[in-house]
């Protein structure tokens, strides 16, 4: 969040006729509502949320190139799961792989932006608040010099599906079997959250996140470049919700998708309209890999054209939700 200066008055003129002086002990009242708003310095301070309302869309900052999604690396519960009857989720650390993979993801992100070719690009960091993925964070900057960082933020909202607390491996193992067969997206494990209990706390992030890129909060003071990279560092079921979430993908198509691995990465990219669009990156064989069907190629391939508020009157959804299309002969 960007600081800004106030510049304050001397006391003398604020509180007090001329020529008087302020004594440490004294302290004065407001003798009514409109005195107080008159002597309030809190006029002077700045709210960008409210000055946006007031501003031409033309005049928005420059939206980020890039939203680059990164599962954290290989952690101790990956490798052993019965980790999670010992240390509670959050604290889970890191394997020495896990480093290593999240290293030499910070090595891809820099040689993706530098084939851009542009000299003013930085990076903005979003990353939950577990050990892992802060680890990965940690060995993931190591690519960046102090300069190309523009600032980082801890987001509760980015953690790990709840799982409950200390986990009994056998009953886990029973509740997993149990989701597959009530459906991966409402299953709620006991004292734990199920993916769409992670979908409503996304939704609060996504509408964070979007604020956040039509201020320019992460934008250094004075600044205006439309090569930030926006790196959101956490977990893979939670990465799939914000992808769902972002896109309007439906529960059907959630569960169809794949996890990627540790230290793997998704890159949302800005079209040519503005908008984000997965295939300005990733080639549709990568996607399909990911578990995207043609419906949502077909989607992704209007978003790198489309320009932000637009709606997609054609999302090819609607043909296979409403069958009766088919049989309508009226064009």
């Amino acid at each position: 969040m960007a600081i800004h200066s106030l510049t304050t008055s001397p006391a003398s003129s604020l509180l007090l006729p001329p020529r008087k002086l302020i004594k440490s002990s004294f302290i004065q009242c407001c003798k009514t509502q409109n005195e107080s708003v008159e002597l309030s310095t809190n006029g002077k301070a700045s709210f960008p949320e409210k000055s946006l309302q007031k501003q031409p869309l033309n005049n928005l900052p420059p939206r980020p190139r890039r939203i680059i999604l990164v599962r954290h690396g290989q952690s101790q519960g990956n490798v052993d799961e019965s980790v999670y009857t010992r240390i509670a989720d959050p604290k889970i650390a890191l394997t020495e792989k896990g480093k290593a993979q999240a290293e030499e993801c910070g090595k891809r992100i820099r040689e993706m932006i530098e084939k851009d070719e542009a000299d003013d690009w930085k990076v903005y960091f979003y990353v939950s608040p577990y050990k892992r993925t802060r680890e990965t964070l940690q060995n993931l900057a190591r690519a960046f010099e102090r300069s190309r960082i523009a600032g980082m933020r801890e987001e509760p909202r980015l953690r790990e599906q709840d799982f409950g607390n200390f986990q009994d491996r056998e009953r886990m193992r029973a509740e997993k079997a149990i989701r597959m067969l009530y459906g991966r997206f409402f299953f709620r494990f006991p004292n734990g959250e199920s993916a769409a209990d992670v979908y409503d706390r996304i939704t609060g992030f996504r509408e964070t996140l979007r604020a956040d890129i039509d201020i320019g909060r992460f934008q250094p003071p004075g600044e205006q470049s439309p090569n930030m990279n926006l790196v959101i560092v956490s977990h893979g079921l939670t990465l799939r919700v914000f992808l769902m979430r972002w896109y309007k993908w439906t529960v059907e198509q959630y569960e169809k998708l794949h996890n990627f691995g540790n230290g793997g990465m998704v890159v949302m990219e800005r079209g040519f309209g503005g908008r984000y669009s997965l295939l300005m990156h990733h080639t549709e064989e990568e996607l399909k890999e990911f578990g995207l069907t043609d419906e949502m190629l077909m989607d992704q391939e209007w978003q790198k054209f489309a320009r932000p508020g637009e709606l997609n009157y054609d999302f090819p959804m609607m043909n296979s939700f409403f069958t009766h299309f088919k049989h309508d002969d009226c064009q």
